[in-house]
């Protein structure tokens, strides 16, 4: 099975990508972890990102698509991966198609996950992290320390990261809703698009997600 998975931020992409990749015996492919595995390694693609990046400025679509590519072609994804965060954009996902039709496969879905814009701003505008250790998050709402702005774990300071404040949180949004939401559109007429509700317990919309695919006749 193929799927790329779509949301905007605070949809929980990631937490859903990992389980869902997990149920079906797919990699999950993030372009976070991409640039990271290619940096570490210092590959050609790596270095050309790292080369971008110092000099703060986006990498192009093209080594973005290189990774991903070249991510897709290792053993362990002939039988079908999970795309994460890639493509980001119409012209990623157009030539995304293109590297499948040159190897004569394509994709079986495009999974949304859809979330009111507020409560994406609830969800993360509401965290606090661990100054001590970034896995202890805690949420003003949603998971609440025992202590305010204490961490439960290891009593270290509670803090909001810069990008969780709210305006910072808009911004985001309009960046998805210019950039990332049109794909949406692109594979709808493609007949590839499942959209599911983001809300609820976490086992629930990894339940709900793997039955919309079945009902789709998705097929591993």
């Amino acid at each position: 099975m193929r799927i790329v998975l779509v949301g905007p931020p605070g949809a929980g992409k990631g937490t859903q990508a990992t389980r869902l990749a997990e149920k079906l015996s797919i990699p999950h492919i993030s372009t976070g972890d991409l640039f990271r595995a290619n940096i570490s390694r210092q590959t050609e693609l790596g270095k050309l990102a790292k080369s971008y990046m110092d000099a703060g400025n986006l990498v192009p679509d093209e080594v973005t698509i290189a990774m991903a590519k070249d991510r897709m072609e290792q053993p362990d994804a002939a039988g079908g991966f999970l795309l994460d965060g890639f493509p980001r954009n119409v012209s990623q996902a157009q030539a995304l198609d293109g590297t499948l039709e040159s190897e004569g496969i394509k994709l079986d879905a495009v999974l949304d996950l859809e979330v009111p814009e507020e409560e994406v701003v609830k969800r993360i505008a509401g965290r606090r992290i661990c100054r001590n250790d970034s896995s202890h998050v805690f949420h003003v709402s949603y998971s609440k320390p025992k202590k305010e702005g204490v961490c439960d774990v290891c009593g270290g300071e509670l803090y909001q990261r810069d990008d969780d404040h709210e305006d910072t949180v808009r911004k985001r949004l309009e960046v998805y809703h210019t950039q990332t939401e049109p794909i949406i559109d692109y594979y709808r007429k493609q007949g590839l698009v499942v959209t599911i509700s983001s809300l609820g317990p976490v086992d629930e919309i990894t339940r709900r997600a793997l039955q919309a695919l079945k009902r789709e006749d998705v097929t591993q």
